[in-house]
């Protein structure tokens, strides 16, 4: 007699069908897959992460940040110690308790005046991209055009929300404004109506492409034109390879056509998990009444976390309160160090693949001004069958490229980070990726 114990206790399971479309997204399961990898082969030299190098992170640094925040309240603003107590204990100003440090440091570094009303403190980027995203697309054909190859948290909260996406194709120099101005006119014809762009424009992850000045100023102009918003999310412009630093689109917006995205994640610590978004468009409401976007974000903001942690604002105000909110001059030791890296990995993979070499594998990579990113053209497909063979056989781990690319694209790509290895190690993953690559090219010519 069979025993149905088992079964007839079981809990009932739920069909994946049911649940929300994103869940089979191909975008999240890639991105599981990554951290799969890196989890399962934890000795591999890494390529794949984005994140800030933590060689420089002491532990003390925190508990000085704290102090030199409720320094500034009670010695900078005059406020009392039960003042300071509740804006450190207690539930928060939904929009942020350092909008005012932000807003000055946003003036110091990028030449954006904005007031502080207008900032909004979120956690973390993400959860600004989610905010915005959710309070300007309002109807089903509210299309959301990004630059393609894209940044993946950007994509995935828009198919979160349900919200239509269109690629822009990319060039060299980042997203070319005609081909923003033809989607945008594509779009319409499909029946879509056109509401944002979103773009990086320095040092673009996952490309590495920048924007020239010209460019920017084009964009601006067919945003205005077109009735378009931008989006612009700016986490790598401080980190200049070759160059001078290039504006902002924000700092360049006459029209409040631009949204500014922020996140202290690369410029100061990325455990804080703090962001922000400068939204200061005005919204007319019934009756005439007038507000900031921001103010709009601010309810949205309520119902998802409430406010963000007094304590990790608490640190990040600290740090700009040490640099006289001047990010850029207290970034000024990352920034070299980065140029570092980005010059060490040009440098290992011109040595190990010299002109001829490369002519002959087929392969080539693109040498951007700044950032962390640079891709890696390879005459194989760069997917994940291929990277788990990487990481096995090589001790090298990297990003495919097709993961980023919504309309198709980066098969035969790869992206490398230089941002955590110290140049020691990039120089030893150069040496254990060019193994790699050697092989899997042969192995694909044969």
């Amino acid at each position: 007699m069979a025993d149905t114990t088992a079964s007839a206790t079981r809990p009932p399971a739920l069909a994946l069908e049911e649940l929300h479309a994103s869940l089979t997204d191909p975008v999240l399961d890639a991105m599981n897959f990554l951290n799969e990898v890196v989890a399962r082969f934890p000795d591999a030299l890494s390529f794949a992460p984005g994140r800030p190098f933590e060689g420089t992170f002491e532990t003390e640094d925190l508990s000085r940040y704290l102090r030199a925040y409720t320094d500034h309240l009670e010695h900078g603003l005059g406020w009392s110690r039960d003042r300071v107590r509740t804006q450190l204990f207690q539930y928060g100003r939904t929009n942020g308790i350092i909008h005012e440090l932000i807003a000055r440091t946003l003036a110091n570094d990028e030449r954006i005046e904005v007031s502080p009303e207008a900032v909004v403190v979120t956690t973390g980027c993400q959860e600004a991209m989610l905010l915005t995203l959710r309070a300007l697309f309002a109807r089903p054909e509210d299309t959301l055009l990004v630059s393609s190859p894209c940044y993946v948290g950007v994509t995935g909260a828009a198919r979160l929300l349900d919200i239509a996406i269109r690629p822009v194709p990319e060039g060299a120099d980042g997203p070319d404004p005609d081909a923003v101005l033809a989607a945008v006119r594509h779009t319409r014809r499909s029946g879509g109506r056109p509401r944002a762009l979103y773009l990086v424009p320095d040092f673009a992850n996952p490309s590495g492409a920048s924007m020239t000045v010209a460019a920017r100023e084009r964009l601006l102009e067919i945003a205005a034109q077109e009735d378009l918003l931008i989006l612009e999310d700016d986490p790598y412009g401080f980190f200049v390879r070759t160059g001078s630093a290039r504006p902002t689109l924000k700092s360049m917006d006459r029209e409040r056509r631009v949204l500014h995205l922020g996140s202290f994640a690369k410029t100061a610590l990325p455990g804080a998990r703090v962001g922000y978004v400068v939204a200061d468009q005005e919204v007319i409401g019934p009756g005439g009444r007038r507000s900031l976007l921001a103010d709009e974000l601010s309810k949205i903001k309520s119902m998802t976390t409430v406010n963000t942690s007094a304590i990790s604002q608490a640190v990040i105000g600290g740090l700009l309160v040490e640099s006289d909110c001047r990010l850029r001059e207290a970034n000024a030791g990352a920034v070299a160090y980065y140029r570092t890296n980005l010059d060490t990995l040009l440098g290992e993979l011109e040595r190990h693949f010299p002109a001829e070499r490369r002519k002959a594998l087929g392969v080539s990579w693109n040498e951007p001004d700044g950032g962390f990113f640079l891709v890696v053209d390879v005459p194989f497909r760069a997917d994940h069958k291929a990277l788990e063979d990487s990481a096995r056989n090589y001790g090298v781990l990297w990003t495919p490229m097709g993961d980023f690319y919504l309309d198709g694209g980066g098969d035969h790509q790869l992206r490398l980070s230089c941002s955590a290895l110290g140049p020691e190690d990039i120089t030893e993953g150069v040496r254990r990726l060019a193994r790699f690559v050697e092989a899997r090219a042969a192995r694909t010519s044969e």
